[in-house]
């Protein structure tokens, strides 16, 4: 039985903690109403964007170093 690496596992705690923030950042704004909006995209949106991205990253760094670990 082995384990996985800490670098895998420290990445899924971010791309949890990620997502989790993510999701709850939007309960604290007021609901915006369709016609006070200027597009169809929600607010924070590109920040989210930006949350999701490190995460990938941060899971791929965790992939590699997983491989080349392996290889030793």
């Amino acid at each position: 039985m082995t384990r996985p690496p800490r670098a895998a596992a420290a990445a899924l705690l971010v791309l949890a903690a990620a997502v989790l923030t993510a999701g709850c950042d939007g309960d604290r704004a007021p609901a915006a109403t369709p016609s006070a909006t200027s597009s169809a995209t929600p607010s924070g949106y590109e920040e989210m964007r930006q949350k999701v991205a490190d995460a990938e990253s941060a899971v791929g760094r965790a992939e590699k170093d997983a491989t080349d670990d392996g290889d030793r």
